[in-house]
């Protein structure tokens, strides 16, 4: 038997803020598709090189208000990132919370516009402590 993985899906409310959210990680839009018949907008996003590994955007265009809330029993996202430092300074400089930051210069945790739990971790050794995000508290969960 072979498997082959394809993409998360995750479900937007905003998409223009959601693809924003996404490029600043280094995303890039790797397929778009808008589904007329069925009012809905499907966005494919991966990081350079990695196409085969995307994030699949679902935007309904008539809102999700109907489907059931059970959390689809999500977890969260993970990407690996080259300095987490520089990666978490550009979020917050763009208005996203750093929810865990990386105190120990490995792992920090972010929420997309749509409250989506993402891992940041640091790719190769970790960074050593560094301020201010060894003093920086936690904020929220994630």
């Amino acid at each position: 038997m072979t498997v082959k993985y394809l993409h998360t899906m995750v479900r937007v409310k905003d998409l223009d803020k959601s693809i924003a959210f996404f490029k600043l990680l280094g995303l890039k839009i790797t397929r778009r598709m808008d589904h007329e018949g069925g009012r809905f907008t499907l966005v494919f996003l991966a990081p350079p090189g990695q196409e085969d590994c995307p994030v699949e955007l679902t935007y309904n265009w008539d809102g999700d208000d109907g489907l059931p809330s059970d959390s689809r029993h999500f977890g969260h996202l993970a990407y690996g990132v080259s300095d987490i430092y520089k990666v978490c300074q550009s979020l917050m400089d763009n208005g996203v919370t750093i929810n865990r930051p990386p105190h120990d210069g490995h792992m920090a945790f972010v929420r997309s516009p749509d409250n989506i739990s993402v891992e940041l971790l640091q790719i190769g050794d970790d960074l050593p402590p560094a301020e201010p995000w060894t003093s920086m508290g936690n904020t929220g969960h994630w």
